[in-house]
């Protein structure tokens, strides 16, 4: 039923339960585990121009060492694993890749902050809202 499944990681210090969550699910399944995180570009329209480029290269650097943590632990537990990291709004970025890779399920975490929930919209609730395939979304007081 799964065979592809996409984990959005952030790095946070929740990404590591979801990332134990999205592993579980692409090992039950036997699936090809594809991890992505994505420099959100909103961090520079409030940036000096002189300031873009070290955030970008900073957020890019998170986001790379956040997909390598999530590829060595896949790894280790032996599923063939891919990486992406991508520049955009982060909800867009992750159901258009879900849709290039052909992924059946998306797995990522939930910041659980009502501010963010109610006022601008979660990512997570924007990605639940536009996939075209399921979405197990991991809350922050979720054990592994």
């Amino acid at each position: 039923m799964y065979d592809t499944i996409l984990f959005a990681t952030d790095g946070s210090d929740h990404a590591e339960t979801v990332t134990t969550h999205a592993i579980d699910a692409a090992t039950t399944r036997d699936a090809t585990l594809h991890v992505l995180s994505v420099v959100d570009d909103r961090a520079f329209l409030v940036l000096g121009d002189d300031r873009v480029e070290a955030v970008r290269d900073d957020l890019r650097a998170n986001a790379l060492e956040a997909t390598d943590e999530a590829a060595t632990r896949a790894d280790e537990a032996g599923l063939e694993v891919e990486t992406a990291i991508d520049t955009g709004h982060p909800a867009e970025c992750i159901v258009d890749y879900a849709d290039e890779i052909g992924a059946d399920l998306i797995v990522m975490g939930t910041s659980g902050d009502d501010y963010e929930n109610n006022v601008v919209g979660s990512v997570s609730q924007r990605v639940v809202r536009t996939a075209s395939v399921p979405v197990t979304t991991v809350g922050p007081d979720v054990d592994a």
